[in-house]
């Protein structure tokens, strides 16, 4: 029975001395008023919009860079290499060229063939004029080392340029 009374007893205590502590807020409350009572620094002023002089462009002997080029420039565009669209697509090409690897050769001399392992841990057999990567990338020799091609970008103004490019043994 002794121990009940002494916890009621340190409850009482701890009671009294809470209520007391929360008696003491009026300095509290006078230095939150005097704080929201204060003016604030004042804001800086807006900066002043600029305004731009328009331009004309009228000089006759030269091309406006925001018209398309001219038609003598669109025939060598088209004049250049072009990708085969009318080609069925082969297993390789789905992926980026960075990310097949070269694991190894079969084959003789005269009729090599490279293992290239894609993203997924899939071998392929690749030979000379099959394609790989997503740029078109034409197969032109495979050695026992590396498969060399040839790969097709855009240019910037709409044609095509040639890439040579090559998947090394052993790189990622």
């Amino acid at each position: 029975m002794r121990p009940t009374r002494i916890a009621i007893a340190f409850a009482t205590l701890g009671l009294l001395l809470g209520l007391a502590g929360c008696s003491g807020q009026g300095d509290l409350h006078a230095w939150v008023a005097q704080v929201k009572a204060r003016k604030g620094a004042p804001l800086p002023p807006l900066p002043v919009v600029r305004t731009f002089e328009t331009f004309l462009y009228q000089d006759q002997d030269k091309r406006d860079p925001f018209e398309p080029a001219p038609p003598a420039a669109n025939e060598q565009v088209a004049a250049g290499p072009h990708p085969d669209q009318d080609r069925p697509r082969e297993p390789l090409e789905a992926f980026p060229l960075d990310s097949l690897k070269m694991v190894g050769t079969i084959g003789s001399k005269g009729n090599i063939e490279a293992l290239i392992k894609d993203p997924q841990g899939v071998i392929h057999q690749v030979r000379v004029g099959e394609y790989m990567g997503q740029n078109y990338g034409h197969v032109t020799q495979v050695t026992t080392g590396e498969v060399d091609l040839v790969e097709l970008v855009p240019n910037g103004s709409g044609g095509w340029m040639e890439r040579d490019a090559s998947v090394a043994l052993g790189q990622k």
